[in-house]
């Protein structure tokens, strides 16, 4: 059985991808170790630090294990790890093995945190790209519904009570411009974290010398891999890795956001929307009416997930000296369970938004359910410019009371005071009284987040 979720046979796929696992689990960490240690030795190479040939040996060992016809003994590399304390050295001693005359050349002048802390960086480059095609489609669904749904009326509502009217697609909207700002957080984010590591020891490049011929090792480490070349070592300075986990926990909160209105909104009591159906899914196992806000849950869970392990990294911005004591190791789970999480709740709301069902009947029908007073303030603003904002406010107030009191709609009793029906008429009072009529640039803001969107 497994210890956590994101690897459990049963619930691997509700709170993760198989994308993400691709990115994140034991072999692909692994091979990207190899990656960088193959690039680090065609670096140095085109520097005439290491032989050519021991170049060509290492990558070409490296390049086996990635397309399989090379294998690593797992075994054996466990085992030296829980000696050792971390896989570098283990990964190395293969490595080398596996590249003959040129293995004496393996890991030259690197530390194990250059070739893990690069490592990771790769890693997170390539989650990033996930989370960015994921948001961009979730983005779409949310464009979608705030266009078709841009005037459907629906309850506003604040502090769980009926406030004034609002449309779905205005709500769809604010969701959208939440996630637009996380995909900008996401464009501004790659520049600050996609930086290679390498400094050796205590990070001053010593094992290569002194002086710019050491640095531009690190320059051509840096090219090999597409990554920025940082002015110094940053490998006790860590607010990138933890910058880039609270990305995920802000973007999770948006998403548990929209989760938890969607959950509310498809409470038997609101019935306004509904997960996408499939034939047994949100089942009960001893009520067969039940159908169960699953993906919301999922999402809702993950986001707390993700908010822990967000604290957790900024625990482990807290690095002593020149090499940390503990802190670093926080990071190697915090990091890749952020990943799983964010990819598996962007997974959830994908298929919820996607397909959504919306019922414009019951929000209407919501709408109607407080006899009017939902447009209360509409009314208080119709009638202030005729007789003062105070004077309409007491008078709406009293109204309001007593529709309340009386279990009448609001108008039936507005009409009856002769103060407001002289200051408006019939036909005006009517008007006020619509909620559709008390939308305020709702439908405009719409347009204006779906202009902003498509320019992206």
């Amino acid at each position: 059985m497994a210890l956590g979720v994101l690897d459990s046979v049963l619930f691997a796929d509700m709170f993760g991808t198989e994308a993400m696992r691709a990115v994140f689990a034991d072999r692909p960490f692994l091979l990207r170790c190899a990656e960088v240690e193959a690039a680090l030795a065609r670096s140095e190479a085109r520097l005439g630090i290491v032989p050519a040939a021991a170049a060509a040996f290492i990558s070409r060992a490296a390049a086996g294990l990635c397309d399989g016809s090379q294998a690593l003994d797992l075994d054996r590399l466990k085992r030296e790890t829980e000696l050792v304390g971390y896989p570098i050295l283990p990964l190395v001693r293969q490595l080398a093995g596996l590249a003959g005359e040129g293995g004496r050349y393996v890991h030259w002048g690197a530390t194990t945190q250059d070739i893990m802390d690069t490592a990771a960086v790769l890693q997170i480059r390539s989650g990033l790209d996930l989370i960015e095609t994921d948001l961009a489609e979730l983005s779409r669904h949310l464009a979608a519904l705030a266009r078709r749904y841009r005037e459907t009326p629906m309850a506003g509502r604040t502090h769980l009570q009926h406030a004034s009217p609002i449309t779905f697609g205005y709500k769809a909207a604010v969701w959208l411009y939440a996630l637009e700002r996380h995909a900008r957080r996401l464009d501004e984010l790659r520049p600050r974290v996609l930086l290679v590591q390498f400094g050796g020891a205590a990070g001053t490049l010593a094992s290569l010398g002194s002086g710019e011929n050491a640095i531009k090792v690190r320059t051509e480490l840096a090219r090999e891999l597409s990554l920025a070349d940082p002015p110094i070592t940053w490998h006790v300075v860590r607010d990138g890795f933890a910058e880039t986990v609270q990305f995920l926990a802000l973007l999770l909160g948006s998403l548990a956001k929209i989760a938890f209105d969607l959950m509310l909104m498809s409470s038997t009591e609101f019935g306004e929307v509904a997960e996408p159906f499939l034939p047994g899914r949100g089942s009960s196992s001893t009520m067969p009416q039940k159908r169960n806000p699953i993906s919301c849950e999922l999402i809702l869970a993950a986001a707390k997930a993700v908010r822990q392990h967000a604290g957790l990294m900024l625990d482990a911005l807290v690095s002593d000296f020149e090499r940390a004591t503990g802190p670093w190791h926080a990071e190697w789970a915090a990091l890749p369970e952020a990943f799983g999480y964010a990819a598996g709740a962007l997974n959830q709301a994908r298929f919820l938004l996607g397909g959504l069902s919306v019922f414009p009947r019951r929000m209407a029908k919501n709408l109607e359910l407080t006899h009017g007073l939902v447009v209360a303030e509409a009314v208080m603003m119709g009638l202030a410019p005729v007789i003062g904002r105070n004077e309409a406010h007491d008078l709406v107030y009293d109204a309001c009371r007593r529709a309340i009191e009386e279990e009448r709609p609001l108008f039936d009793v507005l009409s009856e005071m002769p103060q407001i029906l002289s200051a408006l008429g019939d036909e005006k009072l009517r008007a006020l009284c619509d909620p559709k009529n008390y939308l305020g640039a709702a439908p405009e803001m719409v347009d204006r987040v779906l202009e902003n969107f498509a320019g992206r």
